[in-house]
């Protein structure tokens, strides 16, 4: 179960990440890395993860004119990525480039090819968020929108929120990725994220990875934190 439990590395140094992959590297199954840790560090900090023997999920949710994010996920994917993520809001166009250029690349380069994810609506939005930039559809038709145009588009799965778990579920089936950040043990604050759950309901509503950082990173104890994040996973399982 610990395989399908990102850590998010949200600091803002190489040293800070490196000292959180070392701790955490035997616990959890990836480390996401985003922008302000991408944008300090570059690529070096994912081959010190993958030096570490971690695995990287990229967290740069690219969107963009459809070449421009093609050329940016071919390079993500050289690098090793486990898997990244583009913003599904880009279309279906930019998404379809984005995927026909990484598979032709990693054939003809003889690299893995990563999980390539569409991120559908962030779980720090509320209905007023959404309404604010003209998006007047309710979440609940815009994220298993997204996640079916995502699907049509190639991509092999999507970020959401773990409350719309069920509506992905019912709009592209069991076999698409779901990756549910926003993710709170019971005793946790719910920081700055508006639609969260707890590891074991998102576990057992139908989540294929869960990402959790400030539950762990602002932890006493951050190797018993995901433990605990990880038992309460396999319950949900059960």
């Amino acid at each position: 179960m610990k395989e399908r439990l990102i850590f998010a590395l949200d600091v803002d140094s190489f040293e800070q990440a490196k000292s959180w992959v070392k701790l955490l590297h035997g616990e959890v199954g990836m480390f996401k890395v985003g922008k302000q840790l991408f944008t300090r560090c570059g690529p070096s900090v994912v081959q010190m993860i993958l030096d570490e023997g971690g695995e990287v999920f990229l967290d740069l949710k690219y969107h963009d004119i459809p070449n421009t994010v093609a050329k940016a996920s071919i390079e993500a994917a050289r690098m090793g990525v486990k898997m990244f993520n583009v913003h599904a809001l880009g279309g279906r166009a930019m998404m379809e480039c984005m995927v026909g250029e990484v598979v032709s690349a990693a054939e003809d380069e003889g690299f893995d090819l990563p999980i390539m994810l569409g991120v559908t609506i962030l779980t720090s939005s509320s209905e007023s968020d959404l309404e604010e930039v003209g998006i007047l559809k309710p979440v609940i038709e815009m994220v298993p929108l997204l996640a079916r145009l995502a699907k049509r588009s190639g991509m092999h799965g999507v970020v959401a929120s773990a409350q719309e778990l069920s509506l992905i579920r019912g709009a592209c089936g069991d076999d698409f990725i779901v990756v549910t950040p926003g993710v709170r043990p019971a005793t946790a604050s719910q920081d700055d994220q508006q639609r969260v759950m707890t590891p074991g309901k998102a576990i057992s509503a139908g989540a294929d990875y869960l990402v959790v950082g400030r539950p762990i990173s602002k932890a006493d104890d951050p190797v018993a934190a995901a433990r605990e994040i990880v038992a309460q996973m396999a319950q949900g399982a059960v």
